[in-house]
């Protein structure tokens, strides 16, 4: 598979998980909508790991460390807001986790956190 297949096989991912997590939004499953949008933020960066590196992207969930593995330079705010929504993954996994995210999960920290994570995954996108 050449390197642009590959690519566009991750953003076509990234983009379809985006897509569902604005749909769990509109139906009111706020903590799955956070757990797609780590998703989606997960495949952007490692469509741009492939298109920066062109080798495999790491086996991790960790966005922060995606990005750094590709070599992207954050700022603190970028750096924070990829700890807070690299939460949503373990979260949304096990079952002790699951409960604090699920009472984090209003609508108003879901919509805030929509914003971000769309923000950071059009900034990701565009260096692709």
């Amino acid at each position: 598979m050449s390197k642009k297949e590959s690519v566009n096989i991750w953003v076509e991912g990234a983009n379809d998980a985006l897509d569902s997590a604005y749909k769990l939004v509109e139906s009111k499953k706020y903590h799955h909508a956070l757990f797609f949008l780590h998703l989606a933020l997960e495949k952007i960066l490692k469509a741009l790991y492939i298109s920066t590196k062109d080798e495999a992207p790491p086996y991790i969930h960790n966005l922060k460390q995606i990005a750094q593995h590709a070599g992207f330079e954050l700022n603190e705010e970028e750096l924070l807001q990829l700890d807070e929504i690299s939460e949503f993954n373990v979260s949304a996994r096990y079952d002790e986790y699951k409960y604090k995210i699920y009472k984090r999960a209003t609508k108003e920290y879901t919509e805030k956190w929509m914003k971000i994570g769309e923000d950071l995954y059009n900034r990701f996108k565009n260096l692709i």
